[in-house]
């Protein structure tokens, strides 16, 4: 019996031992953070952009409706090449037609107006030629006659000749000088008529430039009964069918629109990049695009086009003419050209983008998820029982964040300051503060954001990897 209770009085010693060791076990490691780490490495970083958009042409035109009524002809379908110039399709046109020729008709009877009074012009210069050449004439005559008649005058004085001849020489004098004036009179009348038919000349030929521009007037006019291709490229979307009508100048309405003309031979990608990291993006960088409708193949490009205006995310319309709230996500439109075959891609195509926007040979490295956010505070050893601080600039610079790392120290957890650079796909430049080999905390997510700094820490590289909130 005495054995038995032996036995029993040992085994709970034993079991009080046990509850000791583990009691003191528990007390020693009460405080300790149990952590995930990474190591500081060096290595190759690419910083990436990824946006979504889909694949369009570099140029492309809608051909608007410019006149309304209904469709008398379409000449090509949809996925047809076109070159510049080309008749795409009819309206129905009668009256402009009409219009057309009664001006041209209005036109042909101004141009022979024009004719006549050139010609009537032309018969008064002839008509003046000759009648100068009368005056002329007649001034010759007159001058001879008035010699004649000199003479006469004084062979009459003389008593040289009779009466009759001297007074036949006067009559032959004033016969010529009279013949003279009405030459000079009619050479008169002839310019004025000349001047005249000049007017009417000038008139005609103003009547036929005004009928002349009339009839351009029509013929634009008509023309846009016409749609011509602005470009060589392809039809990519006919939307209407003959007989239907079309209506000029609504945007929103599908009858607004004939057909569209795509210039292919430049294939972009239209991504929208977030507000966030549009300031890496620059021309020239180069792209990666993957296409929903062609698997397992990545197509190279660059960027050529940056957008300036914010577009809303939601709406896709530009920030300052959205009436929805400015605290919505925003986006920037950039355009990537494509190093692809004319005929392999189709508009219209879903498409997602990664942009290069930097790349690092050989640098320090961390996980992204070991970088977090302190305030000064919160890093300020203070004696026990010391109290707050109450100057208000020494509290604002306390409540200024630190951007680091917490390090392990020992059995610690040391923050550290650090300067990143480029961000990788899952790792961050860090320019100063760490060395290689340093052993960085990067899990969890909730150690990361409580743990504090010098706090006891117990690394356990086993457990399940962190995921990172986004």
């Amino acid at each position: 019996m005495k054995r038995k209770w032996k036995i029993v009085i040992l085994v709970c010693l034993l079991l009080v031992i046990a509850g000791g060791v583990l009691a003191s076990i528990k007390i020693s490691q009460r405080g300790i953070v149990v952590v995930q780490t990474g190591k500081v490495v060096r290595e190759d970083l690419t910083s990436l952009v990824t946006a979504s958009g889909e694949i369009k042409p570099k140029n492309y035109i809608n051909i608007g409706a410019n006149q309304l009524g209904p469709l008398t002809a379409i000449y090509v379908k949809e996925g047809d090449k076109v070159k510049k110039g080309q008749l795409l399709a009819e309206i129905e046109s009668v009256d402009a037609r009409a219009d057309v020729k009664a001006q041209q008709a209005a036109l042909n009877s101004a141009l022979a107006d024009s004719a006549a009074s050139e010609a009537n012009e032309k018969a008064g210069d002839d008509n003046i030629k000759a009648l100068a050449a009368d005056v002329d004439r007649n001034k010759a005559s007159m001058q001879q006659a008035l010699a004649d008649y000199g003479r006469a005058k004084e062979l009459f004085q003389g008593q040289l000749i009779a009466r009759q001849d001297f007074d036949a020489k006067k009559a032959a004098y004033d016969g010529a000088a009279a013949a003279v004036q009405g030459s000079v009179g009619r050479l008169s009348q002839a310019k004025a008529q000349r001047a005249q038919a000049a007017a009417q000349l000038a008139s005609a030929q103003k009547r036929v430039i005004q009928q002349q521009a009339m009839l351009t007037k029509m013929g634009v006019i008509y023309s846009k009964y016409s749609a011509f291709a602005p470009l060589d490229g392809v039809v990519t979307n006919l939307p209407v069918r003959v007989g239907e009508t079309v209506v000029p100048g609504i945007q929103s309405s599908t009858a607004s629109t004939i057909m569209t003309i795509a210039d292919m031979s430049q294939i972009t990608a239209e991504v929208h990049v977030d507000e966030t990291d549009i300031i890496s993006v620059a021309l020239g960088q180069l792209a990666d695009v993957t296409i929903d409708a062609v698997p397992n193949k990545v197509f190279k490009g660059h960027v050529t086009e940056i957008g300036d205006t914010a577009l809303v995310r939601s709406s896709g319309i530009a920030a300052s003419q959205s009436q929805t709230s400015t605290q919505e996500a925003k986006d920037f439109k950039v355009v990537i050209a494509l190093d692809v075959p004319e005929d392999l891609l189709k508009p219209g195509l879903s498409c997602t983008a990664k942009i290069t926007t930097a790349t690092r040979q050989d640098v320090l490295a961390i996980p992204i998820q070991a970088l977090t956010i302190r305030q000064e505070g919160d890093l300020v050893k203070r004696k026990p029982n010391e109290p707050p601080p109450t100057d208000p600039k020494k509290l604002k610079e306390m409540k200024k964040e630190v951007q680091g790392v917490f390090v392990v120290n020992g059995e610690k957890a040391e923050f550290r300051k650090v300067e990143t650079g480029i961000t990788g796909a899952t790792d961050i430049e860090v320019m100063s503060g760490l060395k290689s080999g340093d052993q960085v905390i990067t899990g969890s997510y909730q150690v990361i954001r409580t743990i504090r700094n010098d706090a006891k820490i117990k690394v356990d590289n086993k457990l399940p990897a962190p995921t990172v909130a986004t």
